[in-house]
């Protein structure tokens, strides 16, 4: 669980980042978990984008992700969502 000021600092962070991650019309398949526990593993922290044709809310789509692959929910703003794990391997973010 991250604190208030880790949350903070990570809102900062994902200001500048793109979305990598796009969800569409099929929803939260196996294939895009997958992809973003890579991304995750890979990056630390991601923005994920729905699309408008995926009538999923940004906020309960996060939450099952985050249940599903241990990560940390950062912020939602209209369709985009922010996540957080700490890399087994390539630690390169240092949280406050």
């Amino acid at each position: 669980m991250i604190t208030g000021k880790q949350r903070s600092y990570l809102k900062g962070l994902a200001n500048s980042i793109e979305p990598i991650i796009q969800i569409g019309k099929s929803g939260l398949t196996q294939n895009i978990i997958t992809q973003i526990d890579e991304a995750l593993e890979a990056r630390e922290l991601i923005k994920i984008k729905l699309l408008d044709t995926s009538l999923l809310d940004a906020k309960e789509t996060a939450n099952e992700i985050c249940a599903e692959l241990n990560a940390e929910y950062v912020q939602s703003i209209g369709s985009k969502f922010v996540l957080y794990r700490q890399s087994k391997k390539n630690k390169t973010i240092q949280l406050p």
